[in-house]
């Protein structure tokens, strides 16, 4: 399938900017024939969440990259690049009474693919969701990508 880019924005690392992409997101997807988006926009608020969190990108003055593409029309291609990590990325194992650290594991569960790759100074992650409930399973299993600089 052939990837199309549709559009890249530059956000403040702010939890306010996760409904103006939230938003934003939905106007460039359904644009291009994207119906079914409540996947792709809980996976879009937990990677912008995730980098506002724990990357420099949520300090002040910090900032947050996305780019959306699409994907044979099938499904959609999410990327937030932050300025720099604090910690190392992964999901963690959590207890039931835990309030926080099941964002990747939900990230994992909604998506067909995704991944994390170095993107100097910060990380780059991706996630492609599917868009259209009558899509069949992905061609490829769930997996998790990480690429090492």
């Amino acid at each position: 399938m052939s990837e199309r880019f549709l559009a890249e924005v530059v956000v403040p690392g702010a939890s306010s900017s996760v409904s103006l992409l939230r938003q934003y997101a939905t106007l460039v997807l359904t644009a291009v024939g994207h119906r079914n988006l409540d996947a792709v926009l809980l996976v879009l608020s937990e990677l912008l969440n995730n980098a506002v969190m724990h990357t420099r990108s949520g300090d002040p003055d910090g900032l947050v990259t996305v780019e959306i593409s699409d994907i044979g029309g099938r499904l959609a291609r999410i990327e937030v690049t932050d300025e720099g990590a604090r910690t190392v990325l992964r999901p963690r194992q959590v207890g039931d009474d835990g309030d926080f650290g099941r964002g990747l594991q939900l990230v994992e569960a909604l998506s067909a693919r995704w991944g994390v790759r170095r993107s100097f100074p910060g990380y780059m992650v991706w996630a492609e969701v599917l868009t259209v409930e009558d899509s069949p399973p992905p061609a490829e299993p769930l997996s998790m990508e990480v690429v090492a600089a």
